[in-house]
């Protein structure tokens, strides 16, 4: 069990957030949209700390779990707790694919594989207008203002 609150934001607060979101950001997260390989702002981010959803701030991956997959988007083999995932088959644009989605307020991430690396074998590739990045040892963001877990640092 997550030690973050994951319900999700009320429709005024995920709006307000929203509001907040650039063109790109919005077609990604909003609107299931996949911004070009090798062009992402996280890609060969190699500072540690963690990486959060854009929209709502919940702790998604931990540097730690980054690695190069050579495909063009960040990849992690793991999640930063499983529960702040959500997976939802998708069969758009011909193929099987596992979408993976914000837990807490259902934004798009990216898409998970099963040919990742050592011990999960699992390669999360993201998209980074998901993300937000927050250097170890900082505050994790907290938009929707519920205090705990979320206003420790990363």
């Amino acid at each position: 069990m997550s030690r973050f609150d994951l319900s999700p934001p009320t429709e005024a607060q995920f709006q307000a957030l929203a509001a907040t979101l650039s063109a790109d950001e919005r077609r990604v997260l909003l609107q299931h949209g996949t911004e070009a390989p090798f062009c992402g702002v996280f890609l060969d981010n190699k500072r540690e700390g963690t990486y959060c959803c854009r929209l709502c701030g919940l702790p998604l991956f931990r540097s730690s779990a980054k690695f190069d997959s050579g495909t063009g988007w960040p990849s992690f083999f793991a999640p930063y707790d499983e529960a702040h995932l959500g997976r939802i088959r998708d069969t758009s644009h011909g193929m099987v694919r596992t979408e993976i989605v914000c837990a807490r307020c259902g934004s798009h991430l990216g898409h998970v594989f099963p040919d990742g690396p050592p011990p999960t074998h699992e390669r999360h590739c993201l998209n980074s207008v998901s993300l937000g990045f927050v250097d170890a040892g900082e505050a994790l963001p907290d938009p929707l203002r519920r205090g705990g877990a979320e206003a420790g640092p990363a």
